[in-house]
């Protein structure tokens, strides 16, 4: 199923039929096109495709659940229904990949783009399952993100800074960490460094040497 809410920013593809339901461009279409709740009589008239085969598809994506039921309106003796997306943007879990997604366990560099990916990726799954028992409770999911862009002079720069940020959060660990006490509940802190990407696709295709990319400026970003 799809884990998400009405009122939700992103919604995270858990089962087959959400990421089947997706893979249609037409579909995807439908929900970029459904950023305020419409009919498919409305998004026929708007994007010049039949009535009947919107319908067939705002289906798929309803039992998927990256659409729900709006409203109703009746019209001449018919009721139209209006459907919204279930949220702004999407993301696929990796749980969906079962024993096929990465383990950041398994993995000990942690200078590793793999690793970052697999921690990233063990976040998303995990906070998939909880956001879905929360809903199910209609409780508020604990969580906290941060990030910020820092430029480091040199390698050594960027190893002595995460050094550093490793051992201030073992220190505020080892303060705020309450045990076995009653009440208290684990959460994991994980954090990576990468660099930011600061070219557009099109800027990535120019050829070394060619307008907009001078000297050293064409590295990969």
């Amino acid at each position: 199923m799809l884990q998400s809410g009405a009122n939700e920013a992103v919604g995270v593809l858990q089962a087959p039929e959400g990421l089947a339901a997706v893979l249609s461009p037409l579909r995807r279409r439908l929900l970029k096109n459904l950023e305020r709740p419409d009919s498919a009589t409305g998004l026929s008239r708007r994007l010049g495709i039949p009535r009947q085969k919107i319908n067939y598809h705002l289906g798929i994506l309803e039992r998927a659940g990256l659409v729900e039921l709006a409203e109703e309106k009746h019209r001449r003796g018919c009721v139209e229904r209006y459907v919204r997306v279930t949220a702004r943007a999407f993301v696929i879990s990796p749980g969906f990949l079962e024993g096929l997604a990465a383990d950041p366990d398994s993995l000990r560099d942690r200078y590793s783009s793999a690793y970052l990916v697999a921690m990233a990726g063990r976040a998303v799954r995990d906070v998939a399952v909880l956001r879905e028992r929360a809903a199910e409770h209609r409780q508020r999911l604990a969580t906290a993100a941060l990030e910020a862009e820092i430029s480091f002079a040199s390698p050594a720069d960027f190893r002595a800074f995460f050094e550093a940020v490793g051992e201030e959060v073992l220190r505020l660990a080892a303060k705020y960490n309450s045990g076995e006490a009653a009440g208290s509940r684990r959460f994991r802190l994980f954090a990576g460094l990468h660099p930011v990407i600061t070219k557009t696709e099109p800027d990535d295709n120019k050829e070394p040497g060619s307008p907009g990319k001078t000297g050293s400026a064409a590295r990969p970003r």
